[in-house]
């Protein structure tokens, strides 16, 4: 492919380490859709004929299906999906092949194919997590009374409710998929035109190639458009902080689903067993989702490293570009199917989750704020008239609202028979109205918003 520049052929490792087509034959169709649209400007400016366009487009369609039936060969000595196909290509109709490749390079033409992949991978994780949302909120209607402990460094803080546990989550995902829509808007710019690095001569029509694709415009800069490959970590700094998430929630289920806690069982689709111990019903599912958000920083940071130190324009580090999104891809969108499913179909122990926020003083926080509302105290001062009953109760072995109200008036006199109306789990996860708060009204509130966000998608 390199003409007569070359007397010598490359070495075996040469030819194994410089060939990309083992990975970047998953972007095919990519490359396809891009030829048929450069050959059509091509043909729409005059640069090669309509009958050499018509014969380049149909023989990419019989490529096209040769690969789709068959799978791409992997010919090492071809280096990747362009020449393979290009090759193919002049199998299937001969000399006009070669027509083809007039004003491009392999460069703007892999920078295209790779957003063309990127885009429609984004695609694909916003309908996962989409439908991660719709599971998140109808779990959390469903639990929207369901009293549960909500905690701080794994310790019995104040009560919630489940519904607003799942909630926090679905605010999570929500940002994921604002994070994966802001990098698609940013990186829907086509490459197409660029050439190698300077641009090409040919009078080309960009805008054209760019709508056919589906871009919203060109590319501004011919060296920017082959040499970066931000669009890639965008999608890769996503992914992470989506693997982040999922492996948050999967470690809650993992905890959850422990005897001490017992709050999930987890159902048989989404557990294994061990192979000696007949009991046991692990939570591999979400330790996968867990560990997969290791694997999928890991992507992000082989990138990273890759182009930290590249010089402008092209440079063959550039080939190492696909596996880590490629992998990183297949690693996002199995977490998020899992997860989804995990949601979906587990069995929450609100009896377990009632029983702990009732132990472990979670209403100490309402016993303080009845101090500061009733009794005139700085909530300093409730404060430490609040640990010395949580002590008074630790030491008995009682709860809080167990104590009797001559033990509380010994601690401060001014407790009275009111302050028992704010001990229970139940009160308290009603009286925290304030916006984004717990109380069951604000959380079916929380529900409906999301619900109607949902609605106007599919408006």
């Amino acid at each position: 492919m390199w003409g007569g520049r070359f007397e010598g052929g490359p070495s075996a490792v040469m030819r194994v380490i410089n060939a990309s087509i083992p990975f970047d034959k998953a972007l095919w169709r990519q490359d396809i859709a891009g030829s048929k649209a450069h050959v059509a400007m091509l043909a729409k400016q005059g640069i090669v004929s309509a009958e050499d366009a018509q014969t380049i487009s149909d023989g990419l369609d019989a490529v096209a299906a040769d690969y789709a039936r068959d799978g791409v060969p992997e010919l090492l000595d071809l280096e990747d999906i362009h020449m393979v196909t290009e090759r193919a290509l002049a199998d299937k109709i001969g000399p006009a092949a070669g027509r083809l490749h007039t004003a491009r390079s392999r460069n703007d033409q892999v920078a295209t194919d790779f957003r063309l992949w990127v885009r429609e991978a984004i695609d694909e994780i916003d309908a996962g997590l989409a439908a991660l949302i719709d599971a998140l909120i109808a779990r959390a209607e469903e639990h929207a009374d369901s009293v549960m402990p909500g905690f701080t460094h794994l310790q019995s803080a104040q009560p919630v409710t489940l519904g607003h546990h799942l909630m926090a989550y679905h605010d999570m995902v929500a940002r994921d998929r604002g994070r994966f829509a802001d990098a698609r808007a940013r990186m829907n710019r086509c490459p197409l035109g660029a050439a190698a690095l300077a641009g090409t001569g040919f009078p080309i029509d960009r805008e054209a190639t760019a709508a056919a694709l589906g871009f919203d415009s060109p590319t501004t800069n011919s060296l920017d458009s082959v040499s970066d490959r931000d669009f890639a970590l965008e999608y890769l700094t996503a992914a992470a902080q989506c693997a982040l998430h999922l492996s948050r929630l999967a470690e809650e289920f993992v905890i959850w689903a422990s005897q001490p806690f017992g709050f999930v069982s987890l159902s048989d689709q989404w557990s294994t067993g061990s192979s000696i111990m007949p009991q046991k019903r692990n939570p591999d599912a979400a330790e996968l989702v867990r560990g997969h958000a290791g694997r999928v920083i890991g992507c992000m940071t082989s990138l990273m490293v890759t182009m930290k130190g590249l010089p402008l324009a092209y440079s063959k580090d550039m080939q190492d570009d696909k596996p880590p999104v490629f992998e990183a891809h297949d690693l996002i969108g199995l977490a998020i199917a899992a997860m989804t499913g995990m949601v979906e179909s587990a069995t929450f122990r609100t009896d377990r989750m009632r029983g702990l926020a009732e132990s472990g003083f979670a209403t100490a926080t309402d016993l303080a704020d009845w101090l500061v509302r009733e009794a005139g105290l700085p909530f300093r001062e409730a404060h430490h008239v609040t640990g010395r009953a949580v002590k008074l109760a630790e030491d008995r072995s009682v709860r809080l609202h167990e104590l009797p109200l001559a033990d509380l008036r010994e601690i401060d006199e001014r407790f009275d028979e009111s302050v028992f109306g704010v001990l229970s789990v139940d009160a308290s996860v009603a009286s925290r109205q304030s916006l984004g708060g717990t109380s069951p009204v604000r959380v079916r509130e929380a529900i409906a918003r999301a619900r109607a966000a949902r609605g106007e998608e599919g408006a």
